[in-house]
């Protein structure tokens, strides 16, 4: 075994070596030292239509300045209620201050995922199975994988991202800073119930023959009831509200520069950078997500099928819950029900779209939102 395990990595270090020599593509483009391979337009377009998404890359980053600007206006609102003015950055920087001491985080997690599931009772949203509520865990980001997801994790488990011993002071504070009770408040629920937790809970309990996952269902899934909860009041406080608009911004923002990256018209620095100025990330917990989104294994609409994902349930949920066809638990029961395949697809069952084998993609789910 040594000799030829040995003989083994010689050859797959020297292919490695002449692959990387090959593709001048997997060179840093950038101060960032971040690899990537931007996919171009016409695979952008394939893969879109793939998915059953009937816009163009530049019809996407519209819609997402237009969610911008809402959320610009809703975060200076906040700013304005915390005695900040139009100054919604030093809002943000308050917000990030409330971090807990190191230690402590596992306890905020358990408190905000009782207040979230309690509001979802409350407001009889959604069947929560009591077998999904007592049996998921939690875990700790180990600092190599913090380099590349600097928050949270999320499906039978929550992964959380906190300091550990092996870090250095900067980045324990960003990373404390970053997963502040506020901001994680907006996102327990993403992670757990009733997002990705009830997912994969209910994945494997109904019409188990369906394997049609992507991106604009299960992240969609979760980030709809990002969108749900803010309209239903789920933040009380304007420190509430700027956590939940902090990652509505970041959301908008994936759609931004992973679409420009993926045109070619922006570098991976510049994406980090546009995450410092529009976002307010810390610039470490920045790099972070630009890394995780052009070096990891995620594809290139991975980050945008979370709004875009989202905003397809939402324009569901107008039509057959807000149009009285169906009340919110029958709806998300529905959902939960029919597995992951297209969102449109979804809506096809619900609604009795007629459907052929060949069948495109005609829902433009975007053209009637109206954002108030």
């Amino acid at each position: 075994m040594p000799k030829t395990y040995k003989e083994l990595d010689d050859a797959l270090s020297a292919y490695g070596t002449a692959f990387k020599e090959k593709n001048n593509r997997f060179v840093a483009a950038d101060k960032s030292g971040i690899v990537g391979q931007p996919a171009g337009r016409e695979e952008l377009l394939r893969q879109l239509k793939y998915e059953m998404i009937p816009y163009t890359p530049e019809e996407l980053i519209e819609i997402a300045n237009k969610e911008f600007a809402w959320c610009d206006k809703e975060m200076l609102k906040a700013s304005h209620e915390m005695g900040f003015g139009d100054d919604w950055k030093a809002a943000l920087e308050k917000v990030k201050n409330s971090y807990v001491p190191a230690g402590q985080q596992p306890e905020m997690i358990l408190r905000l995922f009782t207040e979230s599931v309690d509001f979802l009772k409350k407001h009889d949203l959604v069947t929560i199975p009591p077998l999904a509520e007592e049996t998921w865990g939690m875990a700790m980001m180990s600092p190599e994988r913090q380099l590349v997801n600097p928050f949270f994790l999320g499906g039978n488990d929550i992964i959380i991202s906190y300091p550990t011993n092996t870090m250095e002071e900067d980045d324990r504070l960003m990373s404390m800073r970053g997963n502040n009770p506020y901001l994680s408040r907006a996102t327990v629920h993403h992670e757990l119930i009733a997002g990705h937790n009830l997912e994969f809970f209910s994945n494997a309990r109904h019409r188990t023959y369906r394997n049609f996952g992507s991106g604009f269902w299960t992240e969609g899934w979760s980030l709809y009831w990002e969108l749900l909860l803010w309209d239903l009041g789920f933040p009380k406080t304007p420190e509430d509200r700027v956590g939940m608009l902090f990652w509505h911004m970041h959301r908008c923002a994936r759609i931004i520069f992973s679409l420009n990256y993926h045109l070619g018209k922006w570098t991976p620095q510049q994406c980090i950078d546009f995450l410092v100025d529009r976002v307010g990330h810390e610039r470490a917990n920045a790099a972070g997500e630009v890394r995780r989104s052009f070096e990891d294994r995620y594809p290139p609409l991975y980050q945008l099928a979370y709004l875009t994902g989202g905003r397809q349930f939402y324009a569901l949920k107008k039509e057959l819950v807000d149009g009285g066809k169906m009340s919110y638990k029958q709806y998300h029961d529905a959902v939960m029900s029919l597995n992951a395949m297209p969102v449109e697809m979804i809506r096809a069952i619900l609604t009795g779209v007629p459907l052929s084998k060949d069948y495109g993609t005609k829902w433009r789910f975007y053209d009637k939102l109206t954002l108030d």
